[in-house]
């Protein structure tokens, strides 16, 4: 210590057993090497006579020869010593209680030497790597960028921090001290120990420091990675998009005639809807993500985002625009082409001989006036307006088109009025016979042409037994004696027409299984090793079982208020069953878990052929009846206003313990919220996440049925993952919008927190890669000829 560097050392020379010529050297040396503050030499004597004697001379005689300016004690004996030494403070040979070994101390102040260097070399080399950290350019692309944070993370991984090796020393020093349970540590132990503490909390400060510069540095890093990424798929649909513009642009509203104006709308209907615009929307927002969650460099991501939906905008503005023009020609031209062929089949029905009476003449010229007052209500002259009222802006392409129209609808106008002026004539006087030239008949809407009756053909009649096998069933029979006209006045009237409810889909299941499943297991009799093809063959029809698990609560409920009627007792009767109804009723629930048991058992007897297919139809059972599970749990969801058939498929289901810090709400909410835990049932879909309560029901003293009351969702798309929390390694973190909402979910073991855990990042990885692989497609059709 610095204390005692300051007070001088005193220091002991025993020679008891030696002359007085090694005294005589000890002291020359001390005098000449020793580095230290001195304050007292102590000198124990040779302890025989003669060599005592010589050595009160010499030392008289020499001792300017030694130039010290320190006094030395010449001492007879050990008592003398301890006149100016505690016996405390001296060791064994000197009749003190001092335990010490000197090789023992070399030995430690060498390694806390070493290690102090150790310490000062780490502090260099991590200021030296921070330095270069900091001092390193961001890469300007992604590959790059992937290089420069895997080389990055390497190098940090790589460093061999001292840590270890001062704690290892500490341990020793420790247990050195600690060998006996009377010892008390020395003060070189004491020091020593203080020392490498010193040491310790040193480099694990320096280490902490460089830790968060770390975090910090490889935040970038990822941050940059993601601009890349970013930057790249920009840069892809931006492409894309002025692509599509292009072929928007260069799309024509000019339809000459009706089918072309549908072809064209049927083109401009696969623009509207191509994916490239979906995905400039995703990634636009898949941009406001990175901007909440507070990436550094928000000032170029926003501006894309801008002009990826200013771009969707403008493509979507001319789309409609170019919509509503087809649109309007679509309806005109429909009105003229069934104005003018209806009037053309008119004209060309009207049968030349019957008009040449007054009668037959004033008949076909009221069937003309019909006809056109009938074209002036479904506005025929609305082209004529378009033209006129347009005509300045309209494209001398489109002019023509219009023109074009008019002039087909003029010349049958005017076949109209020549045949009007002439059955005028023919009306007002009685000439000789006018003959107008009518156009040839054509096909006409209004006029089916007549079809041959269908010939009848005797269909072959199926033969089946399938009454007799409901009755084989038990719940068949009951399903059959609802139809028993004897036994009508039983059925309860909570029962009519609610068979549907009562049996669920059990027609559906026995037909599957008398018709296809039994007979292919039959055929397994004598190669049970084909059990599993069968199972992997009808795994779709197996699903049957999903829907009638889903109606099982309804079901009982159903039961519990008509099972009791003289209906059910006469039916259990009549087909002499031990049994009520309900108990066959629950044997499809107990038959789709049984599978999974046999295929279990089969597997255990099995060698090698069909095994690889047993193991497969096991893991489809096992997800069958996960899948059956989790539906009816979902089926007990209320208060969710969406459809749950949109959310995709449901992946997981359970009940957490979830707290909540939201940015946003009051401060003593957020501060009972970290504390108090919510009771939540979650269920994770490919869309969303749902947070249910759930709630237990009792009815008729029947056993708890449990339903779950929706509170909140989260959209998937905007949804992050962070896998551990610290202090509890059960909990893991959803944030959602870049962590304005923070949801902290506690489950109940390790493997359930995993086992979500490595879901969640698969929905979103899988998100994360559609998107990619559309934008890699649609740049690839961009390049196309």
């Amino acid at each position: 210590p610095k204390v005692a560097l300051h007070i001088g050392f005193i220091i002991i020379i025993d020679r008891r057993k030696d002359k007085w010529s090694s005294v005589k050297a000890s002291l020359s040396r001390i005098a000449g090497a020793f580095p230290g503050n001195l304050r007292l030499v102590l000198v124990l004597k040779p302890s025989k006579f003669f060599q005592r004697a010589i050595a009160e001379v010499g030392i008289k005689l020499h001792k300017d020869e030694f130039k010290m300016k320190v006094l030395i004690m010449m001492l007879n004996s050990l008592p003398d010593l301890y006149g100016y030494v505690d016996k405390g403070q001296l060791t064994p040979e000197l009749g003190g209680s001092l335990e010490y070994c000197h090789s023992q101390w070399i030995h430690h102040r060498t390694a806390i030497e070493n290690f102090a260097m150790t310490v000062k070399t780490t502090a260099q080399m991590l200021q030296k790597f921070g330095t270069d950290l900091a001092e390193t350019e961001l890469p300007n692309d992604v590959q790059c960028t992937k290089d420069l944070l895997a080389a990055h993370a390497d190098k940090h991984n790589s460093l061999q921090l001292a840590l270890k090796q001062g704690t290892t020393l500490l341990g020793c020093i420790k247990e050195q001290a600690a060998k006996s349970e009377n010892h008390k540590p020395n003060p070189d132990e004491m020091e020593n120990q203080t020392t490498v503490e010193r040491l310790l909390a040193q480099l694990d400060e320096t280490e902490n420091a460089f830790e968060q510069f770390w975090c910090k540095h490889h935040l970038k890093l990822e941050q940059c990675l993601q601009l890349r990424h970013f930057e790249q798929d920009y840069r892809e649909v931006k492409v894309s998009l002025d692509s599509l513009g292009e072929s928007l642009s260069s799309l024509s509203v000019i339809g000459d005639c009706l089918a072309r104006v549908e072809q064209l709308l049927t083109e401009l209907k696969t623009l509207e809807e191509n994916a490239r615009v979906k995905k400039a929307q995703l990634h636009a927002l898949h941009g406001d993500q990175l901007i909440q969650s507070n990436h550094y460099a928000v000032d170029s991501i926003r501006p894309k985002c801008i002009e990826l939906r200013r771009v969707c905008d403008d493509f979507s503005n001319e789309t409609k625009k170019k919509t509503d023009v087809l649109s309007k020609s679509l309806q005109i031209h429909k009105g003229i082409e069934k104005w003018c062929e209806s009037g053309i089949y008119l004209l060309a029905s009207q049968a030349v001989d019957k008009c040449q009476s007054q009668e037959g003449a004033e008949l076909a010229l009221t069937d003309i006036e019909q006809f056109l007052e009938s074209a002036e209500m479904n506005q025929l002259t609305e082209l004529r307006n378009l033209h006129n009222q347009y005509e300045v802006v309209l494209s001398e392409d489109i002019k023509a088109s219009v023109l074009k129209a008019l002039k087909r609808l003029e010349d049958v106008q005017e076949m109209f009025e020549k045949r009007n002026v002439s059955l005028k004539r023919l009306s007002a006087k009685q000439t000789r016979p006018v003959q107008p030239v009518a156009p040839r008949p054509e096909s006409s809407p209004k006029r089916p042409t007549l079809k041959n009756p269908s010939r009848t053909t005797g269909t072959q009649q199926r033969e089946s037994d399938i009454a007799s096998q409901l009755s084989t069933s038990s719940p068949q029979g009951y399903f059959a004696e609802l139809d028993n006209s004897e036994l009508s006045h039983l059925t309860p009237p909570s029962l009519e027409n609610k068979r549907d409810v009562l049996f669920g889909n059990l027609p559906e299941i026995y037909e599957f299984h008398n018709r296809t499943f039994l007979r292919e297991l039959e055929n397994c009799i004598e190669k049970p090793e084909l059990v599993g093809t069968c199972f992997l063959k009808r795994k779709e029809e197996l699903q049957v079982y999903e829907k009638y698990c889903q109606n099982k609560p309804r079901s009982e409920v159903l039961w519990r208020q008509c099972g009791d009627s003289l209906f059910f007792q006469e039916c259990q009767k009549k087909l002499d069953h031990k049994l009520s109804l309900d108990a066959y009723l629950l044997k499809p629930v107990q038959r789709i878990t049984k599978y999974q048991l046999m295929l279990k058992e089969m597997l255990k007897c099995s060698k090698s052929e069909g095994v690889a297919e047993l193991e497969e139809a096991l893991a489809t059972m096992l997800d069958i009846i996960k899948s059956v599970n989790d539906s009816m749990h979902q089926i007990a969801i209320t208060g969710f206003e969406g459809n749950l058939s949109e959310l995709g498929k449901l992946l997981m289901q359970g009940s957490f313990n979830v707290w909540t810090d939201h940015k946003k709400g009051h401060s003593k909410v957020k501060d009972l919220a970290r504390f108090k835990p919510m009771q939540r049932h979650l269920f994770l879909y490919d869309k969303m996440l749902l947070f249910c309560k759930k709630r237990e029901e009792t009815s008729d003293g029947h056993e708890k049925t449990p339903s779950y009351s929706f509170k909140h969702s989260l959209k998937m798309s905007a949804v992050g993952i962070t896998e551990n929390v610290k202090g509890d390694c059960k909990k893991f973190e959803v944030w959602y919008n870049g962590r304005e909402e923070v949801y902290i979910i506690q489950a109940s073991s390790m493997d359930l927190k995993n086992s979500w855990v490595s879901e969640i990042r698969k929905v979103l990885t899988g998100q994360l890669e559609a998107c990619r692989g559309t934008h890699s497609s649609c740049a690839l059709e961009s390049k196309c000829p």
